[in-house]
């Protein structure tokens, strides 16, 4: 399975202006520039982007360990904040801190944690990223 995305710039780096655009169509021509990249502009951004990828396959990746497990869910919510530091002259994403609550029917909180943990370690976005990845969780079960 492939998957696809691309993105198109003019311009210099600060008054640039890009579009980034999905193969499924999700996102079209979406804006991004340096102020929703380093400020509070308009579109979005990279690091936003991979947010949201994290977040979606972490999320995923637990349905299917708890699925394993003789669990369902009846909700899973992550957030995926995603941090962006300057390392001498460059940048890098140095750290994904993943916030996941669950309402899981029947639930054992031990093994919930370790299997969200599995899922953490094993889902193919956070084995794609080189940064510290963080988690916590809470369980209503």
């Amino acid at each position: 399975m492939k998957r696809s995305a691309s993105a198109v710039w003019r311009g210099g780096i600060k008054d640039g202006k890009g579009s980034i655009s999905t193969q499924s169509g999700v996102l079209e021509q979406v804006r991004y520039g340096f102020s929703s990249r380093f400020a509070e502009g308009p579109g979005t951004n990279p690091e936003e982007l991979i947010a949201a990828a994290h977040a979606g396959c972490f999320t995923m990746a637990v349905s299917a360990q708890l699925e394993e497990a003789g669990m369902v869910a009846d909700c899973l919510e992550t957030t995926a904040t995603v941090t962006l530091d300057k390392v001498e002259n460059d940048f890098r994403i140095s750290a994904v801190h993943l916030v996941l609550f669950a309402q899981v029917p029947g639930a054992e909180r031990q093994a919930f944690e370790t299997l969200v943990n599995q899922a953490k370690d094993t889902c193919p976005v956070s084995r794609v990223l080189d940064a510290r990845i963080t988690l916590e969780c809470s369980l209503e079960a």
